[in-house]
């Protein structure tokens, strides 16, 4: 698996043969060792892929709670929301890999890109206009539409790590602390974020 993830990754999916991934874990090119595991290269490319969405669907679940236990603890929205990034550039990192893969290799494979799509991708977006409504329903924020603007956040959020994780730049070569901070700044405008008691907090208004 670890060897299969390095060379689709590196490599691509439809230049990386069965006899590559079998050299790379010390096998002979061609002793068909693999099959005894997987079938066929496609069915590898699956497996990487179900793992890799069974640990993304984990742990989004802990940030989520984790956000909400701080929304119930009327933690101040900024810190949240950095935290919040902060993990999701973690994780993102982390799984650099097999991100380049999906990104670069699935077009060929509707099904399994739809499929990624729905399990990961799809439900990051819906879980990010929930919480915004779960705030909005506190009068922290004021937001007219969660499902557009949870969309708006998490796509500039999660660019920086993919433009990255892709082609080793970042947006507009921004270091990632000023990209961080404009991010927190601009999901706080787009929140309408309501100070909390004893805070002041300026906006700017255009005429």
């Amino acid at each position: 698996m670890a060897a299969a993830i390095e060379l689709f990754s590196t490599h691509g999916y439809a230049a990386t043969s069965i006899g590559d991934i079998q050299v790379a874990c010390g096998l002979t090119a061609g002793s068909g060792a693999l099959y005894k595991h997987f079938p066929s290269k496609r069915a590898l490319l699956e497996e990487v892929l179900r793992r890799h969405v069974q640990g993304i669907a984990a742990e989004r679940d802990a940030v989520v709670s984790s956000i909400l236990t701080g929304l119930d603890d009327d933690a101040d929205l900024e810190e949240i929301l950095r935290a919040g990034a902060r993990l999701v550039w973690q994780a993102m990192e982390r799984d650099r890999a097999v991100i380049r893969i999906t990104m670069r290799d699935l077009e060929p494979y509707p099904d399994l890109l739809n499929e990624f799509w729905d399990e990961v991708v799809g439900s990051v977006y819906r879980q990010a206009a929930q919480l915004i409504e779960h705030v909005l329903a506190t009068g922290r924020i004021a937001v007219e539409d969660p499902d557009a603007t949870a969309g708006v956040l998490i796509a500039s959020l999660t660019y920086f790590p993919i433009l990255h994780g892709l082609i080793g730049r970042t947006p507009g070569d921004v270091d990632a602390d000023r990209y961080l901070d404009a991010w927190i700044d601009h999901a706080l405008r787009s929140l309408n974020v309501e100070p909390r008691q004893g805070v002041q907090v300026t906006r700017t208004t255009e005429a």
